[in-house]
This record gives C-alpha cells, sequence and structure tokens, in this order.
C-alpha cells in the first residue's frame, strides 16, 4: 500500500528474512507436531530449535519458554493460572496498563477472586516504587504486574529492580514486555520475573503467535486444555511456521539491535524537533520525548486544540499517513485512551501517537510532520 505507516506498536510489517524462514513450513513441511512419524518429526525439530533459539537470547532454559498465540494469551494464562493456582488474594498494577492485563485483572476483582490496588502515578506516568515497596510490606507473597514499556506514551519501566523488589518481599512479579521484546535485551538471569512475555508481530514476525515465559521455580497449570502439546502447558496443534517466524524475527532482531535502535531513535529525534518547529504549543504525553526513559519506538504527541480535533487521525489516513490515539487493542472505542486519561491531559487537545520501525526513513519523517503542520494552517479553537 502507498502512504507512510508510523503505527508500529500496533504491529509491524513482516521481515522478507523473516518469511523466507517460514515458507517451507507453509509449503512442504506440513507435519503435525504431536506425531511420531518422520513429517511429524521434521517440525517438532523446527519447534524445538525455535525455543533454543528464544531461550539462548533471553540467557534462560528452553523449559521455560512456552508458545502461545501472542501476547494477550501469554498475559491471560500467568495471571489468571498464577492468581487461582496459588490461591493469590491481593494484586498491585497500574491504571495505564494494557488491557490484557488490566482487563483480566479488573475481572477477577469484579468476580471476587482478588483484591486488586493501583501502585500511585506521576503526571507523567512514572510509577511510584517507594509506594510500591510500602504496599509489599503490609501485602507479602501478592503478585505484582507491571509492563515493561508502556504502548501508548512510551515510559520505560526499570523492570531489573522492580523484580529485586518483588524477590524481596516473595512476590509474584509478572511483566508484559510485549513492546520491548526483541526492542531491548532482556537478561533472565539478572531479571528475577517469574513471567514475562512476547509477541512476534511486535518485532516483524508473524501475528497469531507468541511466548510466555514461565520460571522453573514458578510452575503453573495449563489455561488452555486439550492436547498435551508444549509440555502439558498449552492444548492446540502448534503454529509451526508462525512459531519459526518468532524465532527468526527475535534473532534477526537481536543481531541488528544496536544499529536499528540508532536509526529508529534518530527517527523519533527527527520527528520531536520538527514538531517543535512547525507546531506551535506542541507538547509531548508521558516521557515520551525523554531518550533516556521512554521506548525509541514510540513518541505520543498532545497537539493544540482545533477545529477539526476530533478529525486528526482521519485527516493525516487521508494525507497518507497511519498513526494512532493509542493501543490498536481499543480502536473503534470512543472511550479515548485510558491511559492518556489517567495523566489527566486535557480531553480537548488531540493526542497522537507515531511508532517507529527499521523502515521508516527520514523522508517519512518529514512527511508525517509537514501534513501535521498543513492541518494546523487552519484556524485553532
Amino acid at each position: 500500500m502507498a502512504g507512510i505507516y508510523l503505527d508500529n506498536a500496533a504491529t509491524t510489517a513482516l521481515d522478507p528474512e523473516v518469511f523466507e524462514a517460514m515458507k517451507p513450513y507453509m509449503l512442504n513441511h506440513f507435519g503435525n507436531p504431536s506425531s511420531i512419524h518422520s513429517h511429524g518429526r521434521e517440525v517438532r525439530s523446527a519447534i524445538e530449535k525455535s525455543r533454543r533459539t528464544i531461550a539462548e537470547l533471553l540467557n534462560t532454559s528452553p523449559s521455560e519458554i512456552f508458545f502461545t498465540s501472542g501476547g494477550t494469551e501469554a498475559d491471560n494464562t500467568a495471571l489468571r493460572c498464577s492468581i487461582e493456582q496459588r490461591g493469590i488474594t491481593h494484586v498491585i498494577t497500574s491504571k495505564i496498563e494494557h488491557h490484557a492485563v488490566l482487563h483480566t485483572l479488573q475481572h477477577l476483582e469484579k468476580t471476587g477472586q482478588i483484591k486488586l490496588d493501583y501502585v500511585p502515578l506521576d503526571d507523567k506516568g512514572v510509577i511510584d516504587l517507594s509506594a510500591l515497596k510500602d504496599w509489599l510490606k503490609n501485602h507479602p507473597e501478592s503478585l505484582v504486574s507491571l509492563m515493561h514499556g508502556n504502548n501508548e506514551i512510551g515510559n520505560i519501566l526499570d523492570i531489573e529492580e522492580v523484580s529485586w523488589i518483588c524477590k524481596e518481599h516473595k512476590a509474584i512479579f509478572h511483566s508484559d514486555t510485549v513492546q520491548t521484546m526483541a526492542h531491548y535485551t532482556h537478561d533472565l538471569q539478572e531479571i528475577k520475573a517469574q513471567h514475562i512475555v512476547g509477541a512476534a508481530h511486535k518485532f516483524h514476525g508473524p501475528k497469531g503467535v507468541g511466548f510466555l515465559y514461565i520460571n522453573n521455580d514458578h510452575k503453573i497449570h495449563p489455561f488452555i486444555h486439550g492436547g498435551a502439546q508444549e509440555r502439558n502447558m498449552r492444548g492446540g496443534t502448534e503454529n509451526v511456521y508462525g512459531i519459526v517466524g518468532l524465532a527468526k524475527a527475535m534473532e534477526i532482531a537481536y543481531r541488528d539491535m544496536e544499529e536499528h535502535h540508532n536509526h529508529i531513535q534518530g527517527l523519533k529525534d527527527r520527528m520531536i524537533q520538527k514538531l517543535k518547529v512547525k507546531v506551535e504549543g506542541v507538547a509531548f504525553n508521558g516521557l515520551s520525548e525523554d531518550s533516556d526513559n521512554s521506548l525509541y519506538t514510540v513518541l505520543n504527541v498532545s497537539l493544540p486544540p482545533t477545529n477539526m480535533s476530533d478529525m486528526l487521525l482521519f485527516n493525516l489516513d487521508i494525507k497518507g499517513i497511519s498513526a494512532s490515539g493509542g493501543s490498536a487493542c481499543s480502536s473503534g472505542s470512543d472511550v479515548g485512551s485510558h491511559v492518556i486519561a489517567e495523566l489527566g491531559n486535557a480531553a480537548e487537545r488531540p493526542n497522537v501517537r507515531f511508532s517507529f520501525s527499521k523502515f521508516n526513513t527520514a523522508d517519512d519523517i518529514d512527511k508525517a510532520v509537514a501534513a501535521v503542520a498543513e492541518l494546523y494552517e487552519q484556524k485553532t479553537v
């Protein structure tokens, strides 16, 4: 499709190198990996090779990696099974988590299974770690779920520090790492988390496949029952070519991480500077403008109110710019971003999330800024 794609936090384009790795398992190697004949053994070998690749990149054991349909299933499995099987009654999270976490925990509270508390945030969405420590002193052996990188405003949590805080208080720590997986390194010997998750389509892999890391010291039972796949942890025939693509995409991401980080950070910095020049009154939500404390892939822009605030994304789309107002998982909803609302930002200011990938160029950024500036040539209200 023609146009400029700046919604990579929602999904990324499939890397051609990943597609080439997947193709044999789409066309030729079609056996069921649970079958004992040669066709089945062939694809079983590909799954286990992929598991080893991911485990090596994360500095952990293959026995701790379980394949899922994506981040949402992985989050649900980790949270629901930990709470139900370990008798967890207290959980702490934040009000700016992804809905895969937030809605799951709110449902469990509504049904009376847990008491849910929210860690305080400042007006930039920064989590108060002192308050987290105080809460855990009073509620030891609880569960904490805090995301590593916020998918809307880009804030990065010190995941290693939080993991050690939880370890000190014997709390289970789950982190939604979907936005940081394969964009940053995760050393699971240093990060003392019981669960982290990944989704292939966030780093140029295929949609519909992800994984859940379950620490060997924190065994849980399956969330999806059926067959004995994934070592009895997830029923259902494996998405073989998706798993192969997931592992290949992670391998490429780790191989080229520094190069891509520098390239994408340069694009983000370019957009920040040009927006400041071209759009009077522009601001940035959360820590989005802070390169040391936010995702290099995400920029959340707060724009001055105009007479077309409600139609800004639509008008950008007409100009060939694909961006979003928040999480793609909530598109179609007219309630707005729960993250932006929690920060207390004025509702009349339109907010746009631009998110970048290795396939974007400086020319993409210049055209996107020009499109925003052109829309703002109309009289503000």
